[in-house]
Parts: C-alpha cells; structure tokens; sequence
C-alpha cells in the first residue's frame, strides 16, 4: 500500500510542538497499546495524526496491529527508504504508521549523527500532521533521548509496581535536567480504580515535587480493563473492537485533555 502524506500547511504548528513522546521507565506498562490508542482517539477528533515506533530492537506496533509494512524505521535507518516511504496509512485505525524493526538490534548501535539526522526529519514531517505520537522504547539511555529533543509534550506511562514507579522518576528526572522546558505529564495505566490510579500519581508526584521541584500533571487513569488484552490478541485496536469499554474511554479522555 502507498503512503500518502499531506501537504504541508502553512499555517501549522511550530515545528516539532505537536509531537508527543509516550515514555516510561521500563518495559511492560503498557505503552505501546497506550500509543495505539491515543492515535486512534486523536484520528477520531478529526486530528492528522502519524504513530511513529521509536523502538528499532524491540518494537511492535506492527505486530499488536497485524502489518507487514513494505518500510520500517530499519529501512529508514539504513538509508534504504525515507521517512515519507516509511509511513504506512492504517486504514482501520484512521491514522498513519511508521513501523520499527523488531529483532534488528538496539538504537544503542546507530551512530549518534544517523539519529540525529532522524530526530530533524521527524520534526520537519510534524509539519504534515496534526499530532504525532512518538512510542518511546523503554528506558533512559542516551540513543532513546535523541527522538525527545524537539516534542513538545511527553506523557509518561507508570503502573503502580514499585519498580515502575523508581523508573518513571529516573526518566522524569532525566528529561527534566536535560530539556527544562518540556511539558511532562503522566498517565497512571491498568489501575484498579480511578481512586487507586490517582493515589498512584500522587506518590510519583510527591517524589518528582521533593527532589525536582516539578509537579508534573495528570495526563489521565486508565482502568484495568480484561478487553485491553482480548484486543491485543485480535491484533485490532480497541477503540474498534470494544470501543465502550473502560480502558478505551479513559484513553478518549486523555486525548480530548490533551486537544485542551
């Protein structure tokens, strides 16, 4: 299938101000299912959006979703395709994709000035869309912060395990003293009750509040929700497939607090 991408506007956003990381501390909170369904919630506001997979050696956007793209950030990293051959329009979900490369090895080995290159043509296609969504891979290294260097807003994915938790603040942290100027905020996933989740994001907050001097806001709570994982196993996003559930509506409402 050919990519279409939209001619830029010229009354569009600062370049790079309309892209949003989707982040955590460590792998298995969910953030890659979370970066599905913000695009598709977004998509359905009307909004041109593009989910771009930040993961070369661990991703799977394209494997929750069921593509087989003809391009994927491999290619683009090894200069065989460019970012615009790259994107893929996911007809299903109403927004376009970007794919990684699962199974290639890490970003670590992609020279710095070959991400660098990558993070400017990133941001120069932010020109075309409305929002884009970056999917992080986990963690703090150096390679993964490169795509953080122009986003405007970074929303961090944090559970209520304690090791989620210890690593959503190293990143937090990190980002702070790296780019003071960005707008971090967090989104408490799979809690029990919105009252657990909100209990959740006040002990991340206090942390962040004590040793940072930082409040980061609410992004949203998603609920615990068994559709979540039925939609994964169906390689079809929830907001299709059980759009009334609680997980897809939470998500609804980060995505319309975020147009906000």
């Amino acid at each position: 299938m050919t990519s279409v991408i939209p001619a830029i506007r010229p009354n569009a956003q600062p370049k790079g101000r309309n892209m949003i990381a989707v982040a955590s501390g460590k792998g298995g909170v969910g953030k890659t299912w979370f970066s599905i369904t913000l695009s598709q919630a977004l998509a359905k506001q009307g909004k041109r959006t593009l989910l771009f997979d930040g993961d070369l050696g661990l991703a799977n956007v394209d494997i929750q979703l069921g593509l087989m793209p003809k391009h994927d950030l491999g290619s683009v990293i090894t200069n065989r395709a460019t970012l615009n051959q790259a994107a893929l329009p996911y007809e299903d979900g109403g927004f376009d994709i970007i794919s990684g490369k699962s199974g290639t090895g890490s970003l670590g080995n992609v020279p710095a000035n070959r991400l660098q290159v990558l993070s400017e043509d990133l941001t120069l296609m932010s020109s075309s869309y409305d929002h884009i969504i970056i999917d992080m891979g986990a963690g703090v290294e150096r390679t993964i912060r490169y795509l953080l260097q122009n986003v405007g807003t970074c929303l961090v994915v944090a559970t209520d395990e304690p090791t989620s938790l210890t690593d959503a603040y190293a990143f937090i942290k990190i980002n702070h003293l790296e780019r003071p100027g960005t707008d971090i905020q967090i989104v408490i996933n799979m809690a029990d009750t919105i009252k657990e989740g909100q209990k959740t994001y006040n002990t991340l907050l206090k942390a962040c509040q004590g040793f940072l001097k930082i409040s980061p806001s609410l992004a949203g709570i998603i609920r615990r929700d068994s559709k979540v994982r039925d939609a994964i196993r169906s390689q079809t996003p929830i907001l299709t497939s059980f759009p009334a559930s609680s997980a897809a509506s939470d998500v609804e409402d980060v995505a319309k607090k975020l147009l906000e």
